[in-house]
């Protein structure tokens, strides 16, 4: 019987190496460089097939697609079941959703097999500190999305390496330029943050529809092109900017769980705009 004999730390030989004091690297998981990286990497793919490789070789490590289950977000959570239908669905279940919203939400569940769809709700006792009657949306949104969404999906991303977001360049003026890849800066983990369908047009996304018969969202026929919580969204004319709906009268344009769009560099066109890679 072979025996293995420890040495007791008494017989160490002097001569041995001293150990190394073990340090905890508090540096980001990426950099901009990296996003700079894959998007010049991924320059002239289909959408897909990048999300294939990023899903499957694991290229920016663990997961998640954050989705509102809006007008557009069918497409992506398509391209994403494909590939993967037990990645995690991460979901804002604010409780001022449009209950047709919800039910979009199941039906695009059961039809495109989705696994793994978690529901991130406000904390109770923010809820009773900072909007104990529900109304704060109507004198702030900026703090209702605050305690509805920023902060809920804050704490969950803490557990993944990058989301997955349904963003497009031509939905607003705020969103033009968008990369596929970025570096989320809402706090110092160095997250990434990936815009699969960022260079996408309404032409695209409409063919896409057609050609996978895809379900539409029940809100977009009268009139909803961007559609979030049900007090801040409202009907957008023909020709407005699709999310001009969007907590109308308001100088507000995102919910606050993303930035304005800062196009990153090594990636543009001569005119400033981000290439525009399928």
């Amino acid at each position: 019987m072979k025996q293995t004999e420890i040495t007791p730390q008494s017989s160490i030989s002097a001569s041995a190496a001293p150990r190394q004091r073990d340090r905890i690297d508090a540096g980001p998981r990426f950099t901009e460089r990296d996003a700079i990286r894959l998007n010049n990497m991924f320059r002239g793919t289909d959408t897909a097939e990048m999300m294939r490789t990023v899903i499957r070789d694991g290229l920016v490590g663990d997961l998640a697609i954050v989705s509102s289950f809006g007008a557009e977000s069918a497409v992506l959570l398509h391209i994403v079941a494909s590939v993967d239908p037990s990645l995690p669905v991460l979901f804002l279940d604010t409780g001022k959703h449009f209950p047709e919203t919800l039910a979009y939400r199941d039906t695009l569940v059961e039809r495109l097999g989705l696994t793994n769809l978690i529901l991130l709700s406000p904390d109770e006792v923010d809820l009773a500190k900072q909007d104990a009657n529900g109304l704060r949306w109507s004198y702030d949104p900026d703090g209702c999305c605050e305690i509805r969404k920023v902060r809920p999906l804050a704490r969950a991303l803490l557990a993944y390496d990058g989301s997955i977001t349904g963003r497009k360049g031509f939905q607003s003026a705020t969103r033009q330029g968008l990369p596929r890849f970025e570096i989320d800066t809402s706090d110092a983990q160095g997250r990434f943050k990936l815009n699969p369908l960022a260079s996408w047009t309404k032409e695209m996304l409409d063919g896409y529809f057609a050609e996978h018969d895809l379900p539409r969202h029940p809100l977009e026929a009268q009139g909803y092109p961007s559609i979030g919580c049900a007090p801040c969204t409202s009907k957008v004319a023909p020709g407005e900017d699709p999310r001009s709906g969007r907590w109308k009268g308001w100088d507000k344009t995102e919910c606050g769980i993303h930035s304005e769009v800062t196009p990153l560099p090594g990636v543009r066109n001569d005119d400033g705009s981000n290439d525009p890679v399928f």
